[in-house]
């Protein structure tokens, strides 16, 4: 599959041509995203897999394993193609019990840099976004970010990283950043039931940045997921197809990055995105979150 016959195409964001439909590497490491993966072969065929699907955008992080992921990209594919981004996070960190914790200090997101440098095998980054953690995925639009992705921004000046995106943020912090250096993606947990960042899509839309939504199946009441499971019945299709379908047709700057550990599920994933939800279809999806939009 070449990558112009991928669901939606591509998006342009910062000189940076992505494909929409992209992959997510989480599930690649151990339970908990933690260790590394039970089937080790099986986690190289998947990335394989995805780079002879056409996909050119890649979804990573450091924390991941920790370094089992980025790992695992570099022994799959690398030397990599010319046309792969590969975007990774900071922002984070894991003990030895497998906790996620903040490491937003600019010291530590220096560090995480160059661990992702060196564990994936580049001497440049193509994207780092900023993961703010806060303990939640809510967070305080008078939480500054200027410090951090500061750090970030002398890191591009250097040369170590291209481009630098943003994740679960508001529009204030976004636009902190955007005062700082150019912002190629945010990366907000968004989905048809969850659509408070409806104003940042459309922000980010209008202004030529990517939007990456994580979660398309994350945080949904039952009512919600009775509806998207009754849309998927009509169309005779799965909950999961209709609701990245919903993304794609959502806003052309969206991207996907669906995660899965099998081959076979991610191509169901690229397969999936290319159904078209007819009108009547999208108003009733619409309508699952219009009560928290």
């Amino acid at each position: 599959m070449a990558t112009r016959d991928l669901p939606g195409g591509t998006f342009r964001a910062d000189g940076l041509e992505f494909t929409r439909v992209g992959y997510g590497a989480m599930q690649l490491a151990g339970p908990g995203v933690f260790g590394p993966p039970k089937d080790h072969d099986a986690a190289i065929e998947v990335l394989r897999t995805a780079i002879d699907l056409g996909i050119r955008h890649i979804d990573t992080a450091d924390f991941y394993g920790p370094h089992i992921t980025n790992e695992l990209i570099r022994e799959a594919l690398a030397p990599y193609p010319d046309d792969l981004h590969i975007v990774t996070k900071v922002g984070a960190r894991r003990d030895d019990a497998g906790n996620w914790l903040p490491a937003g200090a600019p010291a530590e997101l220096r560090d995480q840099v160059h661990d992702n440098l060196r564990h994936l095998g580049l001497d440049v980054l193509d994207v780092v976004n900023l993961r703010v953690l806060d303990g939640q995925d809510e967070h305080s639009p008078e939480t500054s970010i200027s410090d951090q992705f500061g750090a970030l921004a002398e890191l591009r000046q250097q040369g170590l990283i291209r481009h630098l995106g943003v994740s679960t943020v508001h529009a204030e912090q976004l636009a902190e950043a955007r005062s700082i250096a150019p912002v190629a993606c945010v990366q907000n947990f968004y989905n048809i039931a969850r659509r408070k960042d409806d104003p940042l899509v459309e922000l980010t839309a209008r202004d030529g940045i990517a939007y990456v939504p994580y979660f398309p199946l994350g945080g949904f009441s039952p009512l919600q997921s009775d509806a998207l499971d009754a849309v998927a019945r009509q169309l005779g299709t799965t909950p999961m197809a209709v609701a990245l379908a919903w993304l794609l047709q959502r806003s052309p700057n969206i991207l996907l990055i669906p995660g899965t550990s099998s081959a076979a599920h991610l191509r169901e994933n690229v397969a999936s995105a290319a159904l078209e939800l007819p009108p009547d279809a999208l108003a009733r999806l619409d309508a699952i979150g219009s009560a928290t939009s």
